[in-house]
């Protein structure tokens, strides 16, 4: 069995590539070949801040970052082989925004002298143009040029098994709420991802570190959100309240009562036709006025009690890790697991409304290993979270089919400036305080 407990913690204060090139341990890198096709995933889900759209190195992986991970690529690759840089950003981004805070033509050149093929690939099927939080324009994109690999994980090969939706359902990332359930009725749960990812030898996972308003934090196994071809076959919450077995709001109250039915049958009837959606903007401004808004209001699942987005989250982890190109599944042993390297951008990261409107935070620290689940247990940890209130991290460790953990946590090490340290021992002046999604305070901090 392979052995991918390990997990180096590299101090790095600015962004700068030749410096991150170097530290990167070379023993993570072991798995690439000469001639492998090698893939890397970098967080792209959208081109800056919702509130501050000038800002961006601390919502997206950092150029530096990629370009020193393509360094280090192309030094295991030798002269051959191909690397692809892809992403599925969020539906309402611009992929053509995103690319133009990246130096392309240098990773061209530093490809090109090594006679190594580059594409860089935006995945989705679909691009949407949304004005005032209504989504008023759907483009068709041409997406993966390998097309799609369809999953199904049936009964207990999915972490939705026996789970008990509320009446509406599960929503998930559109309006059609009926495709979401069909796709997750009980016995089917169907993903749709990425062909190139799935064919690639070698995957490299490039999260951002930030929080995250469904999840709690954002690190490498909610980036494989990105593999996805077909966003709406992913769960993001159960629909209404607690009471009726829902995790889209907190508590019942007017917003469960009254707002939940009101925008799921807009969303269902009207809203999906943009010409209609345009002429209701004005009524979204009143929506916000007498519900609240999101930046400070619980709806959407965005609070530590969503019971569906983990599922989704280590589902996805299962698809990448054990399928085949056409869609069936690999024995379900952690030795038939996928090649991977997960390297995490913490020099700045992101804090407060998490992922797409965060506070910036100086953390000052490249995290990377060969496993998702020890990589964000560490992340967790010194972002001062308790990973046991972090349903993505701690229920990695229970899964019974199609295992993502082959250890447990008292097994994960941390290396960090040549001295090695149990994940329960981490001396705590390497733990920063990052300031946690609202939905999440007082609940995810250490201590707590």
């Amino acid at each position: 069995m392979r052995q991918n407990q390990k997990v180096y913690l590299l101090a790095m204060q600015e962004y700068n590539n030749q410096l991150i090139s170097q530290n990167l341990p070379t023993t993570i890198f072991a798995c690439i070949k000469p001639t492998d096709t090698v893939l890397l995933k970098p967080n792209w889900v959208k081109e800056g801040h919702i509130h501050k759209l000038e800002d961006w190195d601390y919502l997206i992986t950092h150029p530096e970052v990629i370009t020193a991970v393509i360094k280090r690529v192309i030094e295991k690759l030798g002269s051959g082989g191909k690397i692809i840089i892809t992403d599925g950003p969020q539906t309402d981004s611009s992929f053509s925004k995103i690319l133009k805070h990246y130096p392309i033509d240098l990773w061209e050149a530093l490809t090109k002298e090594k006679n190594i093929d580059l594409e860089i690939l935006d995945l989705r099927d679909n691009e949407w143009i949304n004005e005032e939080n209504v989504i008023v324009e759907r483009k068709n994109l041409d997406g993966d040029p390998k097309g799609k690999t369809e999953v199904n994980l049936l009964d207990d090969a999915s972490e939705f098994y026996l789970h008990e939706k509320s009446k509406r359902g599960y929503y998930g990332a559109d309006y059609n709420i009926k495709e979401t359930n069909k796709a997750h009725d009980g016995h089917n749960n169907l993903y749709s991802v990425s062909r190139t990812v799935i064919e690639a030898d070698v995957f490299i996972n490039l999260p951002k570190l930030k929080t995250h308003k469904k999840a709690g934090i954002t690190c490498c196994l909610k980036n494989l959100v990105g593999i996805n071809t077909y966003k709406n076959y992913l769960p993001h919450h159960s629909e209404g309240g607690p009471k009726h077995r829902g995790d889209q709001y907190s508590c019942e109250n007017k917003n469960s009562k009254f707002e939940g039915p009101l925008v799921a049958f807009l969303k269902q009837h009207i809203l999906k036709r943009p010409f209609f959606a345009r002429l209701l903007k004005p009524f979204v401004k009143v929506g916000t006025n007498v519900f609240g808004k999101t930046d400070n209001t619980i709806r959407s699942g965005n609070w530590y009690g969503n019971d569906t987005v983990w599922r989704m989250i280590l589902d996805l982890n299962k698809v990448f890790f054990y399928a085949n190109p056409e869609g069936s599944l690999r024995g379900n042993n952690w030795v038939n697991a996928k090649n991977y390297i997960g390297i995490v951008d913490a020099i700045i990261a992101g804090e407060g409304n998490g992922p797409m409107a965060p506070d910036p935070v100086k953390m000052g620290y490249i995290i990377c290993g060969t496993n998702p689940v020890a990589i964000d247990a560490v992340c967790c940890k010194l972002m001062g979270f308790n990973y046991l209130k972090i349903p993505s991290i701690c229920k990695a460790f229970d899964i019974k089919k199609y295992p993502i953990t082959p250890f447990s946590i008292n097994d994960i090490d941390i290396e960090f400036e040549n001295e090695k340290y149990n994940y329960f021992d981490i001396p705590k002046e390497l733990i920063k305080t990052v300031e946690p999604h609202f939905g999440w305070k007082n609940h995810i901090e250490l201590d707590k």
